[in-house]
């Protein structure tokens, strides 16, 4: 069976993969440029999320939505295990929300500038200024609902286990005084690790923990406790 996934794999899904990821960052690019980008930096790409999930024959199931609050904006944050944590986020979450990535994902053909389109936040360290920009950005589109979705570990771990979390995602929470939700992503890693070249069959489970909120004032202390009550809720249903 092994054998027969691989095949598969490489003959019919990652071809059709790749079309539905051109056609997808196409889609997304015209659409934000003709307008309305709340619904088309958002849609194609869920769809296509979906769709690979769908492709590849992988399992999801997704437990907790019912603590989310629709009209409420939230900074989501998740263990990032391998690379398909994007996918079953952006299919499965059921919210429109925005990616917080780094800016040199900005630099891959199609997919970069569809994300810029799409108005996704790529984080700029380099400077005060920069992480200054970097929020009022995030305030701006944190509107009405619209979300943020961060993996605060920065990259993908290399031993399926989690590794510390960097402030920026909870200094944007704290700064702007949103919820934080923590996010447990299992299965992933055995799919597909961060030194993995082929894929491997395993279900995919997200699991949404309840809303954390600030404190009621700016400041490290709030920061830290979101951080690490954040921590903690991923880490107790880790597999």
């Amino acid at each position: 069976m092994r054998f027969i996934y691989i095949l598969y794999q490489i003959c019919i899904g990652l071809p059709v993969f790749l079309v539905a990821t051109l056609l997808t960052a196409l889609t997304t690019m015209i659409g934000c440029w003709l307008g309305n980008g709340h619904f088309w930096g958002y849609y194609p790409g869920k769809l296509w999320s979906q769709l690979t999930c769908f492709l590849f024959l992988l399992p999801v199931k997704v437990e907790g939505q019912e603590v989310l609050d629709k009209n409420t904006s939230y900074v989501f944050v998740a263990n990032h295990q391998g690379a398909f944590d994007i996918f079953l986020i952006y299919g499965f979450l059921g919210r429109n929300f925005k990616w917080m990535m780094k800016k040199s994902l900005r630099k891959i053909p199609f997919v970069g500038k569809a994300c810029e389109s799409a108005g996704f936040i790529f984080v700029d360290k380099s400077s005060p200024r920069k992480i200054y920009e970097t929020i009022k950005q995030a305030e701006r589109v944190l509107q009405g609902g619209t979300s943020l979705v961060v993996f605060p570990e920065g990259a993908r771990t290399y031993t399926g286990k989690m590794n510390a979390f960097k402030k920026g995602a909870f200094f944007i929470a704290d700064q702007l005084q949103m919820p934080v939700v923590p996010m447990t992503i299992n299965g992933s890693f055995r799919i597909l690790p961060r030194t993995g070249k082929l894929l491997s069959w395993h279900p995919l489970r997200l699991t949404i923990h309840t809303p954390i909120y600030p404190i009621g004032k700016k400041g490290e202390e709030n920061l830290q406790m979101l951080m690490t009550e954040s921590y903690q809720a991923i880490e107790k249903d880790l597999k």
